[in-house]
């Protein structure tokens, strides 16, 4: 068994959601939720979950010419996931095997960066669940604990019922809600103990 301190090494926010606080001053993330796919002490990678593109799935599988004969699908909407690499698809979905580049990032999550899951959500052989984003989010080592510890996150547990089913607008206040905490109790300032 693992002690505490080879917890933190290997990812301490690994399965956690981070909302940012009120006094975010960075736009790219002010009132959003970011899943953490990976954090290690190189750094961290997220997807936000509740920032809406310009684009439909219908238009992103027109510029890879993947056929798609669902209007439901081709009118899902796609995410902004960050404001890194905003021209690179990440696919969070409920686990299915099987495509070349996934990660499990809990036990009902999972990323998918290749271009075979787009192929199978158009074929109507995807994961059940699944939320299409462009661009991430990335910290270097030690940057997120820096921001952590200057109150600009909370963090929560990963839930894929937020993530899959919650409509949108509702993600930020349903998220923080998993914490018990109401939107109208957030301050701009955080204070240390």
């Amino acid at each position: 068994m693992a002690d505490d301190t080879e917890t933190v090494r290997s990812g301490y926010l690994d399965r956690q959601m981070l909302i940012a606080m009120p006094g975010l001053v960075d736009g790219n993330f002010a009132g959003s939720v970011t899943l953490l796919c990976q954090h290690n002490e190189e750094g961290a990678i997220g997807i936000t979950i509740n920032r809406l593109s310009d684009f439909s799935l219908g238009e992103i599988l027109a510029q890879l010419h993947i056929e798609c004969d669902d209007d439901d699908i081709r009118n899902l909407p796609v995410l902004e996931g960050g404001p890194v690499a905003p021209d690179r698809g990440f696919v969070l979905h409920t686990p299915q095997e099987g495509f070349e580049s996934s990660m499990q990032v809990s036990s009902d999550i999972m990323v998918t960066t290749s271009r075979d899951v787009l192929a199978a959500i158009a074929s109507g052989d995807g994961p059940g669940k699944f939320v299409v984003a462009l661009g991430y989010a990335g910290w270097g080592g030690g940057q997120l604990e820096g921001e952590l510890r200057e109150n600009a996150w909370l963090s929560v547990e990963a839930d894929s019922e937020l993530i899959f089913d919650m409509p949108l607008p509702s993600r930020f206040e349903g998220a923080l809600g998993r914490l018990g905490i109401h939107v109208d109790r957030l301050h701009h300032e955080g204070g240390h103990a």
